[in-house]
């Protein structure tokens, strides 16, 4: 069984009620029937039942809830506890209506906020702002979490690299430049991540252009730093660095590279050193290598709230749903 379909077999056994706020979007309305389908988990549908089915009339949406704002018991006890959420900022009535009836990830959230759904998943047609500011503000962060950040889990096909072929990268989402103490606790949330999604032994590996001081720069010092933090902070997770990535994941270049590393030729979780980086990094990985691409899925969050890639395709849609409803679970 692959990655990806044990994630959905986790999901079965305890099915979870997860939103999808863009209705606009028809990869969505075909992920949604499809999650149905394959039974991973129940589905929340923000918008005008009517009209979508009109607009998409060749889709079968039984068993798939709709909530229309417009016309939802539900919406004025929404709006007026989102004004009290938020009141210490000033939001007003009016200004807490304009935002649930016009972008629904702001109702989206306020559902699970209230206990009324596990989780959300957007991003197919709208920025990971767009995605992570409502959640931020509504749902906030975890306990004991020092940021959110974002990753990408890679399934690689035919790879003897990472956990069969599995990899998290992180942050390739959300974090533009992140400093050491941030790099670190990417780290931390990324090995967990890792532990929860895939269940095996997380190996986290800091990347770098350098191996082990064989080039100088800030930008290495950087990740010297992070990895003294981590092994400060987070003293029972596996983690070394810097690494080149071929020193991370290839046992004979870890072999004399890094031969005194733990972690190096073994690695499974990987530690940009930037956005810029991580982002073209999973994207290389994705169309040369062929490799399925969740996320980005974001961590820190008190429950799960998932983007999505806008280049994303039904397929991934329906992963993404399955492995936030493993992360409610």
């Amino acid at each position: 069984m692959n990655f990806i379909e044990s994630i959905k077999e986790r999901a079965k056994k305890n099915k979870k009620t997860i939103i999808l706020p863009e209705y606009m979007d028809r990869r969505v309305l075909e992920a949604a029937c499809k999650v149905r389908d394959e039974d991973i988990a129940n589905i929340i549908i923000i918008g005008n039942e009517n009209e979508i089915k009109n607009g998409n009339s060749d889709l079968n949406f039984d068993n798939i809830r709709f909530i229309d704002p417009n016309n939802s018991e539900l919406t004025e006890d929404l709006i007026n506890k989102l004004v009290e959420l938020r009141k210490a900022k000033g939001m007003t009535y009016e200004e807490a209506k304009k935002l649930m009836m016009n972008d629904y990830m702001y109702y989206a959230c306020m559902l699970v906020k209230e206990n009324m759904a596990d989780g959300v998943v957007s991003g197919a047609c709208h920025s990971s702002a767009n995605t992570i500011r409502p959640a931020l503000q509504i749902i906030k962060t975890a306990p004991d979490t020092k940021l959110v950040s974002a990753f990408f889990l890679m399934v690689v096909p035919n790879c003897e690299y990472g956990s069969n072929g599995t990899f998290i990268f992180a942050d390739a989402g959300l974090e533009q430049n992140p400093d050491p103490e941030k790099l670190a606790a990417i780290a931390k949330s990324s090995a967990d991540s890792f532990e929860l999604l895939v269940q095996d032994e997380a190996k986290v590996a800091f990347l770098s252009h350098s191996t082990k001081g064989s080039a100088k720069h800030a930008d290495v010092d950087k990740v010297l730093a992070a990895v003294d933090i981590a092994k400060r902070d987070y003293p029972d997770m596996k983690a070394d660095g810097e690494l080149q990535l071929d020193a991370a994941i290839v046992p004979e270049i870890a072999a004399s590279k890094a031969p005194n590393s733990s972690v190096a030729g073994h690695a499974n979780v990987l530690v940009f050193p930037d956005l810029d980086a991580g982002n073209i990094g999973y994207k290389l990985v994705q169309r040369l290598a062929k490799a399925e691409a969740y996320g980005p899925i974001c961590q820190g969050i008190a429950k799960p709230i998932n983007d999505l890639s806008r280049g994303c395709n039904v397929d991934d849609i329906v992963g993404v749903v399955a492995i936030t409803a493993v992360q409610a679970n």
